[in-house]
């Protein structure tokens, strides 16, 4: 970890000025954190606000950014029209779409680089969006140093940044079948859905849309934990109170990719 640590930091130092792609998340607030620590006001933060990105990550994103002083802007949009029907290749017209914006900041500002928070185990999961990244030039240093998930969890945590833990959160289309019509309401629905979980405890808990079905999918060491919550009458409730009419739990728990397409 140490010699990935290393290589990081060489990375940084020999990238020019540079924009941040900034979801709020563990990764991108990582690499946020270390690329200001070592190039300070030659770092700007971007996040692309968009109604399939959950609101807590945005709330997140503004309080990092603020408690240490970093140059942070929003740029909102809605639903661009090419992923309104949610396609297979989602994600890289999306990362297209959201990373334009980023090349057209980072040129209009005079900035030399733009980082993504890509991390090492991103190449072992279905990721379309990464395709786009190298058509338009973006740097991922996270992944070029090799550094996974955990090892970036426990630099954090190391730092002493209390987000170390805290639980990954995806794009919420990442919740919904591909080739199915992309609906306000439909997002709204999940969002409000997940918070409720997580208000009760099951942090990283994905609620997959299926028609009328709702199927969460938690960690497995929390299954049993929700199969016999005395509240999980009332969480129910909730959760057909938003619109779904059948609540199922995924006995395999939560799993990365459950929604792509079967190899």
């Amino acid at each position: 970890m140490e010699n990935k640590s290393e290589k990081l930091n060489n990375i940084l130092n020999n990238t020019g000025s540079a924009v941040v792609a900034f979801s709020g998340g563990v990764d991108s607030s990582f690499l946020l954190y270390m690329a200001h620590k070592i190039k300070t006001d030659a770092v700007y933060a971007v996040t692309i606000q968009t109604p399939y990105m959950p609101a807590r990550e945005i709330n997140d994103a503004v309080k990092f950014t603020k408690k240490f002083g970093i140059n942070h802007k929003i740029i909102s949009i809605g639903i661009p029209e090419i992923i309104k029907n949610n396609p297979v290749e989602r994600c890289y017209y999306c990362k297209k779409e959201l990373f334009n914006l980023l090349v057209n900041f980072a040129k209009n500002g005079g900035y030399e680089a733009i980082l993504d928070g890509s991390n090492a185990d991103d190449t072992k999961d279905f990721r379309p969006g990464m395709k786009a990244l190298k058509e338009l030039g973006i740097r991922s240093p996270l992944l070029e140093a090799g550094l996974t998930k955990n090892e970036i969890r426990e630099y954090l945590r190391k730092e002493g940044l209390d987000i170390w833990d805290n639980p990954a959160m995806a794009c919420m289309l990442t919740r919904i079948p591909y080739n199915a019509e992309i609906k306000q309401e439909t997002l709204n629905m999940i969002e409000e859905a997940e918070n409720i979980l997580f208000e009760k405890g099951y942090a990283g808990a994905r609620v997959r849309i299926h028609d009328e079905v709702a199927r969460i999918e938690c960690f497995p060491s929390l299954i049993e934990k929700l199969i016999t919550d005395p509240e999980r009458k009332q969480i129910v409730e909730k959760l057909k109170k938003l619109g779904f009419r059948y609540i199922s739990l995924d006995m395999e728990g939560y799993r990365t990719g459950s929604m792509n397409p079967e190899k």
